[in-house]
């Protein structure tokens, strides 16, 4: 017997005249697998089924496609899902791209982190987000807010953030405020997020310029796509304030601005003037894509603009807006 066993307990050792366990007759490993299986109760099995045949349904009444590759069944696919996380992976330092928040020397007036740059799935998934709001995108985008936040934020309570308002016009067009929604879902998703709802349009018209559509209601100004930095600046340049009885909420306090796009940087630098006259500290800003990524014109200076840390948005203090 005690042979039996020397010779069983030396067949991992690798000597010959051993005898070999096949795998393929091993019991199967006691815990469950990783794909999902049927329930025991018949009840939730039911309700399963039930779940399944109402989505089948509703693909056949309500068909949706993916909004980036025309997928079937999905608003999102899991393909494009990746690529988005893939194009917000390392956020970066985006206000040299921006021409209003740099003054003539070319110093920065006010730092902006930014997920991503504002180009394929992302930008088609947040233009899509901003006409329909749908939830799916709205968690996928809400996820690369919240990363490009947490990497311009050194902790959470620290900073206020402040969401850019949008124009009346266009919250009557969509019914909803795109990046009020983004910032509700990154605080959802990433929980210690201290978000201050304070700004808010003035109740005045922006000036209207030659070309382009006056709010004429006095709604506030209308929207500024298609216009340069001159005019962009001029059609924001005093349309924003801090709500009334929201002062104290924000005076002395660091606060970090939040919006979806940065393009010329007019809208971050009326939001943070608006602030300013309020009294809280303007940190910098974040925003979920940038139109024009760091200046790659000069050897290293994109590479150095990702590998500056977010948090220097602690050591550059924005200074007053030109």
């Amino acid at each position: 017997m005690k042979r039996l066993i020397r010779r069983n307990g030396a067949a991992g050792s690798g000597h010959r005249g051993t005898r070999r366990v096949d795998p393929d007759l091993q019991p199967p490993p006691p815990w469950a697998a990783l794909h999902r299986g049927e329930h025991a109760a018949a009840l939730l099995r039911l309700a399963d089924w039930l779940a399944g045949a109402v989505a089948d349904l509703l693909a056949l009444a309500v068909p949706v496609d993916c909004v980036c590759c025309g997928a079937e069944d999905s608003t999102l696919c899991p393909s494009c899902a990746s690529r988005i996380r893939q194009l917000t992976r390392q956020p970066f330092r985006a206000e040299s791209g921006a021409p209003a928040l740099m003054d003539v020397a070319g110093s920065v007036v006010l730092p902006v982190v930014a997920a991503g740059v504002y180009r394929d799935e992302l930008a088609q998934g947040l233009l899509s987000f901003k006409r329909h709001g749908q939830p799916q995108l709205g968690r996928s985008l809400g996820r690369a807010l919240a990363c490009a936040v947490r990497a311009a934020v050194p902790g959470p309570g620290r900073c206020l953030l402040v969401p850019v308002p949008t124009s009346t016009p266009a919250y009557v067009s969509r019914g909803f405020s795109p990046v009020h929604l983004l910032l509700k879902s990154a605080a959802r998703q990433h929980p210690g997020l201290d978000v201050a709802d304070v700004l808010g349009k003035t109740p005045r018209p922006g000036p209207v310029l030659p070309g382009t559509r006056g709010s004429g209601s006095g709604r506030g100004v209308a929207g500024q796509k298609g216009l340069g930095r001159g005019a962009r600046s001029q059609r924001v340049r005093g349309s924003m304030r801090v709500k009334p009885g929201a002062r104290a909420k924000v005076a002395g306090r660091p606060c970090i601005i939040v919006d979806d796009v940065l393009t010329t940087g007019a809208t971050v630098g009326e939001a943070a003037r608006a602030l300013h006259l309020a009294g809280a500290v303007v940190r910098g800003a974040v925003v979920l894509a940038a139109t024009r990524p760091p200046d790659t014109q000069q050897p290293g200076c994109r590479a150095a603009a990702l590998r500056e840390s977010p948090h220097d948005l602690e050591k550059n203090k924005p200074g007053k807006d030109e």
